[in-house]
């Protein structure tokens, strides 16, 4: 699998898994909001704190845009002003991108239509992210592909062939690739979220692979995505999940963030390398509780050691219980108590 660089930080295999804290459109259309979910980001430990970028004219027909929108979540009167309500500011994303420079985290933005990729292009972003609602949009894909910066692709709500596709366009201008599993529900059950299809793009495709998640489960789902490979986790969040708008009740509220994020630094901890071997912390406990082979009864020197004199208890620093075959018919030359280790010589007897 590619290793991909996103700004100077490497993403692949053997690296940790990169976190984006999804701040989405959770900010409600408010730019302070906005910084203080870039603060909950960078305070967690996030590696990039990520935004959307829509041209709402360009994604949505007029008909839509005018329909009315009775949703309890709803931030207009119709379904265009409520997408209009969720949209910062050019401006904006300038200062919000300045800001989590200042903060230490790395600034990203969902690109939503082609003019969105362009302006999101301008702010120096070093990768794109791709929305599931896109991934048939190939014109919008290979438009993203074009520019050379690593893609992280979500996949929800599609089909193998509509991945192929989509894989397919990315790759004929850019190889720096990473398909993210997604499961298009906010928020989402865990029985539906099937983390083993990470594994089905990456042997189909031989891409690197994450998770975009947004289950209403805590942190086992995501957590479970780490330990399957996932080297790319974006989760939503937000300040307050009883908040109205599209998306803060399948977030995870700051303490939730910074909880999850360091389950999954626990979780590569404990990964390891995959060699069997016993650890330095085991050694003493082996000595303690593992078990040896011992003398029953008092073996004087000469006498033929049986069965019956032999016995297995711990500590485990002397002969192996699986030797216990060889030392019977041997002849003990050397005096033996009753309920100690056999000597490691009895071997060679």
């Amino acid at each position: 699998m590619k290793t991909i660089m996103i700004g100077d930080r490497p993403v692949g295999e053997g690296h940790p898994c990169y976190f984006i804290a999804e701040a989405g459109v959770n900010h409600n259309g408010s730019i302070d909001m906005a910084k203080r979910l870039i603060d909950v980001a960078a305070g967690a430990g996030a590696d990039a704190v990520k935004f959307q970028k829509r041209t709402i004219e360009d994604i949505l027909i007029t008909e839509v845009l005018r329909q009315p929108y009775n949703s309890p979540n709803a931030l207009g009167a119709t379904y265009g002003d409520h997408r209009q309500k969720l949209e910062l500011s050019e401006n904006d994303f300038h200062e919000l991108s300045a800001y989590a420079r200042n903060k230490g985290i790395t600034f990203l933005a969902s690109a939503w239509d082609i003019r969105s990729a362009d302006f999101i292009e301008s702010l120096g972003v070093p990768a794109f992210k791709m929305a599931s609602a896109d991934l048939t949009n190939l014109p919008l894909l290979e438009h993203v592909a074009r520019k050379g910066r690593p893609m992280l692709v979500s996949t929800g709500m599609s089909t193998m062939e509509e991945v192929a596709d989509a894989v397919e366009f990315i790759r004929r201008h850019n190889d720096q690739l990473v398909l993210l599993h997604c499961v298009s529900n906010y928020p989402c059950d865990a029985a539906s979220v099937n983390l083993r299809v990470m594994h089905t793009l990456k042997d189909a495709f031989g891409v690197q692979v994450g998770y975009s998640g947004h289950e209403k489960s805590g942190w086992a789902v995501s957590l479970g995505a780490v330990s399957l490979g996932a080297v790319v986790l974006e989760r939503h969040f937000t300040l307050d999940r009883t908040l109205p708008g599209p998306d803060h009740a399948a977030s995870l509220e700051p303490q939730g963030l910074k909880g999850l994020l360091e389950g999954v630094r626990t979780v590569e901890a404990a990964m390891g390398s995959g060699e069997k071997k016993i650890s330095e912390a085991e050694a003493a406990v082996r000595s303690r509780l593992a078990k040896s082979l011992v003398s029953r009864c008092e073996i004087p020197k000469g006498m033929v050691i049986s069965l019956d004199m032999l016995a297995v208890k711990g500590p485990g620093n002397g002969i192996k219980p699986r030797f216990l075959p060889l030392l019977c018919g041997k002849v003990a030359r050397c005096d033996i108590a009753e309920d100690t280790l056999i000597p490691a010589e009895a071997l060679e007897w």
